[in-house]
């Protein structure tokens, strides 16, 4: 079963090959040039939806109230209206309904056909996400200090929505789901965001509940976060995250951080998205590739092959992520040969 390999490459154990999480058209757009590349992992984006109508494909206003509107080239687009930058509207405020068939009714289609792949739902702004749309960025970030108890009090209504929803997830799906991916960019290029302490203070207690729900369901926990986040690394794996979504190892220093950093956690991860593929240069992806499988992935696992999945909005053609790709499989057996 490929589910299993996932299993045992997240689990640290000694899975017979890498793992490929492909996502979209990818698998028959690989399988065109190799015959039965793999695609382990069943991935749906559905549970986030929006019934207001928004979606990733339609920045409109979501169902939390905030206004998305695109800024660029086709792309997913940002949060340009905030319904909480006034903090006068909090105590009248009501978040969506967590359990809403709406958010559920379409999962059902996207996994059904799964087999025995690993089936992962994807649940985007967790919660540093969520807060500063709404309540917006530089606010967020000012109010820390200024309004701190506002702060929590969003928090906890963000945090109980993500529970409820995931419960709720759980209740119609079980064990035909094996993990949840969060997403929550914290990194600039250089660090992160916020200090350490904000971050314990405000947000490492609420991850450790959000992720204990997750694994009382026995599924994993996958964490998205770009930047440079070294510096929360350890406190992601310290509250249980089981899984890091790492797209840009160049910012994170790709050699400095698997000295830090293998084989304590599994990283689900791609050739840096920013820096080496948009250069549309073979060789540097090649390289890049296979430095991640000797430096990243261990012989007991921690290593799953990932796809960023639209070419387009990074600058990067379908033609050097094949490259990619196709280094990864020649590298599918490294532990194993």
């Amino acid at each position: 079963q490929t589910r299993e390999i996932v299993r045992r490459a997240i689990e640290f154990e000694a899975p017979p090959r890498l793992p490929f999480f492909l996502g979209g058209s990818w698998s028959d757009k690989l399988s065109a040039v190799i015959q039965g590349f793999p695609n382990d992992v069943c991935d749906c984006w559905e549970m986030d939806r929006g019934e207001a109508g928004s979606f990733f494909d339609n920045p409109v206003q979501d169902d939390w109230g905030c206004l998305w509107r695109r800024t660029e080239v086709d792309n997913m687009g940002q949060v340009v209206g905030h319904p909480l930058e006034d903090w006068r509207r909090l105590a009248a405020y009501k978040p969506p309904d967590p359990r809403n068939f709406f958010y559920f009714e379409r999962i059902e289609d996207e996994i059904k056909d799964a087999g025995d792949r690993y089936v992962v739902i994807t649940s985007h702004f967790t919660l540093f996400e969520r807060l500063h749309m709404l309540h917006g960025y530089p606010r967020t970030l000012e109010d820390f200090y200024l309004e701190p108890e506002k702060i929590h009090r969003l928090l906890d209504i963000i945090l109980e929505f993500k529970i409820d929803h995931i419960d709720e997830a759980a209740r119609r799906f079980g064990d035909r789901v094996h993990g949840i991916l969060l997403t929550d960019d914290w990194g600039t290029q250089q660090n992160t965001m916020v200090s350490p302490e904000i971050f314990k203070e405000f947000f490492l207690g609420r991850y450790r509940q959000l992720f204990d729900a997750i694994h009382s369901h026995g599924w994993h926990v996958m964490l998205h976060s770009c930047g440079r986040v070294n510096d929360f690394v350890p406190l992601f794996i310290d509250v249980g995250a089981d899984v890091l979504n790492m797209q840009q190892p160049q910012a994170y220093g790709l050699k400095e951080f698997c000295r830090s950093f293998a084989g304590k956690v599994c990283f689900l991860t791609t050739v840096d998205i920013q820096a080496t593929l948009p250069t549309g240069d073979p060789e540097t992806v090649r390289a890049e590739a296979r430095d991640l499988v000797q430096y990243w992935s261990t012989a007991e696992g921690g290593f799953i092959v990932f796809n960023y999945g639209d070419s387009e909005s990074i600058g990067v053609s379908d033609g050097i992520a094949e490259v990619m790709f196709e280094t990864f499989y020649d590298l599918r057996d490294y532990w194993t040969r």
